[in-house]
């Protein structure tokens, strides 16, 4: 009689597509899922750097830091400038705390941030430093109406919307 070999214990073919189907159900261990916690440089409006990792703000877009906006009078100031250091200035030496929400084509992590339990997103919006980035939220678009209404900030005058100056585009 001959004895039956044993094949060694290999992983078959569905076996592997459920491990595969079960580790694509698990969350991303990577940055994008875990809050970021530091302290902040500033750089540009709508952006922060934690321990190294750029974080691209939620919801806003501010002026880019070269951006020029046209006060009341006429004249022209850097508001662009002026929205990082409103956000500097917000901050201060505070600690910051960034949740994940995406990450942009950049390949930056994507996050609403609080300083303490501030939401600095809707704040640069509501001080009239950003505008509401309709195309990809509308969080924060009642803060932005208010702000427009009370001439806030870069609504204090005409500007081009952060996208249309990136494309080269027209005034508001």
């Amino acid at each position: 009689m001959r004895s039956r070999r044993r094949i060694p214990s290999a992983i078959m073919p569905w076996q592997l597509l459920l491990l595969l189907g079960l580790l694509a159900a698990l969350p991303s261990a990577g940055y994008a899922q875990q809050t970021i916690v530091g302290t902040a440089s500033v750089i540009d409006g709508d952006t922060i750097e934690v321990h190294g990792v750029r974080i691209r703000m939620h919801g806003i877009d501010a002026p880019e830091s070269q951006q020029e906006c046209i006060r009341a009078d006429g004249t022209s100031w850097r508001c662009g400038q002026q929205a990082a250091l409103a956000l500097s200035d917000r901050i201060g030496r505070a600690t910051v705390r960034c949740e994940p929400r995406d990450r942009d084509r950049y390949g930056r992590v994507v996050a609403v941030c609080f300083k303490g339990a501030e939401d600095l997103d809707r704040w640069m919006v509501a001080a009239g430093w950003a505008v509401a980035y309709r195309k990809y939220s509308l969080d924060y678009v009642a803060d932005e109406e208010r702000a427009k209404r009370a001439k806030l900030g870069i609504w204090s005058g005409s500007f081009e919307m952060p996208w249309d100056w990136r494309a080269g585009g027209t005034k508001h």
